[in-house]
């Protein structure tokens, strides 16, 4: 039976060694270990012909224990939750590992980007909602036109 690669389990076995190695406090680890938000978008774009394409994207921030959330966009076919929750996960820590006082963060949007026209690519990165707090009630019904 052939296992499928997690990229989320990995970084948490990794830092399970490494808090192991390094005689990390326990409760500590509890709390790096899982992110602080989680969020799943569904992004309407309107594509060169007129059509309108629905793309899922994820918003993960992990850690502002050091600072504000840093962290970019990841375009790609395969990307899952699980990947964006790794990404924004080693944000933090290279944050930390650095001494550079913000936390870590990642999106990531399903789609091979190089399918798309620049203007498609550009109206889909400006359909992505700004970072707000969860008690934020801002949506976007229809997708932004050039």
């Amino acid at each position: 039976m052939s296992r499928t690669y997690d990229p989320y389990t990995n970084v948490i076995d990794t830092m399970t060694r490494a808090m192991e190695l390094g005689h990390i406090d326990q409760s500590m680890f509890e709390i790096l270990k899982n992110p602080q938000r989680e969020t799943k978008v569904y992004l309407p774009v309107e594509m060169d012909d007129g059509t309108i394409r629905v793309f899922e994207g994820y918003r993960v921030q992990h850690s502002n224990i050091r600072g504000p959330f840093k962290g970019g966009i990841r375009y790609h076919q395969d990307c899952d939750l699980n990947e964006v929750k790794a990404l924004a996960t080693l944000m933090t820590l290279k944050c930390a590992v650095a001494d550079i006082p913000y936390g870590g963060a990642k999106g990531g949007i399903q789609v091979d980007p190089r399918t798309l026209s620049t203007r498609e690519l550009r109206n889909l990165t400006r359909a992505i909602p700004s970072p707000s707090p969860p008690s934020s009630a801002r949506t976007r019904i229809f997708p932004r036109r050039m």
